[in-house]
């Protein structure tokens, strides 16, 4: 009888994987998971991921990586970190003993594709940008193919790896509760987030001119749950400095969860966001008018790429963070409520520059390598 087929996955773009992970429990029920990845957003910071929240509740077992990157900063603890993660993907492949490794990027998954590369595992990849960063660029050249979101960024990787096919939607963007996120006021509903872990810096933007902001819309706000920031703590105490009439306005989350996104994505007429690949194609898929504040340390400037996408579309605008203060937020805010029409137009435009079946594709050319097809 054959062994049931095992499957790691690793990396640093949890959503998109778990949608393929999911389409590969349809094909091979009888399969078995493991992941490995963080448990917390960093060292500092003790409360748990999304990543670790997300995966848990899908059942699948979950192992905290201590991996470590190279930062421009020395940092010693970070460098014994590298090696160390190594080692214990090592033990954990070992111990697990899967048919392939499945890495969604970051820095987190490279140890992990070496490991397995060492032990005889074969590995695919998933680029989620335009322009690799250096962890998938190395894993690249230990895995057997490397699924890539945009053409442009096939250059980086080995020929004959690459294989072109979007990047995984997760469905629950799609999926609406109507009693979810109701407001009184019939203003246009703007969606604020950081990512996973939240943003400082937009956070602090936004409480500087909240009660402005609230004037001319309802906001979703996912402000992270960083227990040194304490943003969500911060943002909470405003609110409730504000008339009812403005509280009424302003729904406050630490986490936005799978079976509330496609809520919030259906209520809201703007999204104001970092710029990192998954919310770029999301906005893309739902075509929302958005103000982008890419991470100005990304690797090789990557989001500032990932934004300008949306915005020569002209669904969007850029705000790089050295331009980031509360006033020029508001006037960009403000801007783009009075030409909201504008932006709308352009909406299904975007949604034909992306691929709604990419789940559904990578799943089975991983099917395809473990079956030998």
């Amino acid at each position: 009888m054959n062994r049931a087929v095992k499957f790691v996955f690793t990396g640093g773009h949890h959503n998109a994987a778990l949608e393929v992970l999911r389409r590969i429990k349809e094909m091979k029920p009888d399969a078995s998971f493991l992941w490995l990845g963080h448990r917390h957003t960093s060292l500092k910071n003790k409360s748990d991921s999304v990543e670790y929240r997300e995966v848990i509740a899908a059942s699948i077992p979950f192992v905290d990586l201590k991996a470590g990157k190279f930062f421009h900063v020395y940092n010693i603890i970070h460098l014994l970190r590298i090696p160390y993660g190594f080692f214990q993907a090592l033990y954990h492949l070992i111990k697990f003993r899967p048919n392939i490794i499945v890495s969604f990027g970051g820095y987190l998954a490279a140890p992990v594709v070496l490991a397995g590369w060492a032990l005889g595992i074969p590995s695919v990849v998933q680029e989620q940008t335009s322009v690799a960063g250096i962890a998938n660029r190395f894993a690249g050249r230990f895995a057997t193919k490397v699924f890539i979101t945009w053409a442009a960024s096939e250059k980086y990787f080995p020929k004959g790896k690459t294989v072109l096919t979007g990047l995984p939607l997760r469905k629950a963007i799609f999926e609406r509760n109507q009693e979810m996120f109701k407001f009184r006021d019939r203003l246009p509903t703007i969606y604020i987030t950081g990512g996973k872990q939240g943003s400082h810096v937009i956070n602090t933007a936004i409480a500087g001119r909240l009660a402005d902001l609230l004037g001319v819309a309802n906001v979703i706000h996912q402000t992270g749950a960083n227990t040194e920031t304490r943003d969500n703590e911060m943002l909470s105490q405003a609110r409730e400095a504000l008339p009812e009439k403005l509280r009424e306005r302003y729904v406050i989350k630490d986490f936005v969860y799978e079976n509330e996104i496609g809520s919030v994505f259906g209520v809201s007429d703007i999204i104001i966001s970092r710029a990192g690949a998954h919310i770029i194609y999301e906005i893309l898929a739902c075509g929302k008018p958005s103000i982008l504040v890419p991470i100005p340390w990304s690797s090789h400037n990557e989001q500032l790429s990932n934004a300008k996408i949306i915005e020569s579309m002209g669904l969007g605008k850029v705000l790089e963070q050295k331009d980031l203060n509360a006033d020029a937020l508001f006037a960009a805010v403000s801007d783009m409520v009075k030409n909201i029409a504008d932006y709308k137009k352009n909406a299904e435009k975007a949604k034909g520059e992306i691929v709604m079946d990419a789940a559904d594709k990578i799943a089975e050319e991983i099917i395809k390598i473990v079956t030998n097809k």
